[in-house]
């Protein structure tokens, strides 16, 4: 009848819409499962929520010098006194550079100019500064006798490496020792004469007697590295041109290191951190990851957009994901860590303080860095860094002895 023959061809034709149902529904299935895995707020900005945080002093501008060592240095120290209970220092960065330059200057020329001379510097410098010639306020030596407002120092350096290449070259047959006076006035010129003595608040000091008021002993802080190519509980001096003083750093594996750098910030310690900031991962918009290009690149079905892409137009493209909670990260091993030491791909760029700890809302824990190069970024001069970034680009670190574990310190031969 021509009522069955309707429903015998209604459900041959829904047999057939269930079938191509069926098989598109596999297929989506297919896809979900293969899909890469991505939070919520994937493709969103970073939210930051600290997890712990020290007071800090103001935020620095080292301007157009050299001379991040001096200021994040500096700044540890006035994090330091707030810690101790000694209220907010400003100390002068250049009373460290003008006595550094001149430490720096006799090396070079006893060592018949096989030393690095240039405005970089270490931690070290900062401590060893401390102990044999003290401190003066911000106020007492801004060192800006030569007409700008922020420093300047490409011309301070050429005309120091200038002078000091010309005495090398020995055009009298010997020294005359009207040399080192002579090295000493140009540094004057430049970022002024090294107070004998100063009135601060009403009362005098000495650089000497101010650093004692401060009440800092520079031989209670400790340098710490982690590399393979010297033995873990040892002490060497680390194979950069900047630390040209040649100061010892105690060497542990890198998971300790991270420990000790956790246990700092988490009893209250702040840290003088020394990094390799070239990684495309470290952006000038606050953030520092260890971002994996490769992983970024060939995501999901995501690759297909990177086809054809110039250069400039790829490093845009992977700056976005920087700044995103699921950004793919490097798990940075030890073995990483020395490959790219002795292929220049970890070196000694920056110095900053870490301060505290916070995580993002995908729960990535990140340490809280004071730079100094002002107020810059979207966090007005803080920069948020990952713990993969720390453990992979970490040079070294300086902290407070105590701010070690017992059971690290004494691997280490350290009395706390």
């Amino acid at each position: 009848s021509v009522s069955r023959f309707i429903i015998i061809k209604y459900t041959s034709e829904m047999k057939k819409l269930i079938a191509i149902m069926a098989i598109a529904g596999m297929t989506s299935s297919l896809a979900l499962a293969q899909a890469p895995t991505q939070s919520k707020d994937a493709g969103q900005p970073n939210v930051f929520t600290t997890v712990k945080d020290a007071r800090i002093t103001s935020i620095k501008n080292q301007a157009n010098s050299g001379t991040c060592w001096a200021y994040s240095g500096q700044s540890f120290l006035e994090d330091e006194l707030i810690r101790i209970g000694k209220g907010e220092y400003d100390l002068s960065e250049m009373f460290v550079v003008s006595h550094s330059y001149r430490d720096k200057g006799r090396k070079y020329v006893r060592l018949h100019g096989k030393l690095n001379f240039a405005q970089g510097g270490s931690f070290y410098d900062v401590l060893y500064v401390l102990k044999e010639y003290g401190a003066v306020p911000q106020s007492v030596l801004p060192g800006l006798n030569y007409g700008t407002t922020k420093n300047q120092h490409g011309e301070m350096e050429a005309a120091l490496k200038g002078f000091l290449d010309a005495i090398v070259s020995n055009p009298n047959g010997k020294l005359s020792p009207a040399w080192y006076p002579a090295f000493e006035s140009i540094i004057d010129q430049y970022l002024g004469k090294l107070p004998e003595s100063f009135t601060f608040n009403g009362k005098k000091y000495t650089p000497k007697s101010y650093a004692q008021e401060m009440g800092l002993n520079a031989d209670d802080y400790v340098s710490l590295t982690s590399f393979t190519h010297h033995p873990f509980y040892s002490k060497f001096a680390l194979e950069i041109e900047d630390n040209w003083r040649w100061s010892d750093s105690y060497n542990l594996p890198i998971d300790e290191l991270m420990q000790v750098m956790r246990n700092a910030i988490q009893t209250g310690y702040p840290i003088a951190w020394g990094a390799d900031v070239s990684e495309v991962g470290f952006n000038r918009d606050g953030i520092g990851v260890l971002a994996d290009v490769e992983a970024i690149e060939t995501a999901g079905s995501d690759q297909a957009r990177w086809i054809g892409l110039s250069t400039a137009a790829r490093r845009a493209e992977i700056l976005k994901q920087i700044n995103t909670p699921d950004c793919p990260e490097i798990n940075p091993t030890q073995e990483y860590r020395q490959k790219c030491f002795d292929n220049y791909t970890l070196t000694d760029d920056h110095g900053m303080v870490i301060y505290g700890m916070a995580k993002n809302q995908a729960g990535r824990p990140f340490f809280m860095i004071k730079n100094s190069w002002g107020e810059a970024g979207a966090y007005k001069g803080i920069w948020y860094i990952s713990e993969n970034y720390a453990a992979g680009r970490t040079m070294n670190i300086v902290v407070h002895k105590n701010a070690l574990p017992k059971a690290i310190a004494q691997k280490l031969g350290i009395k706390l």
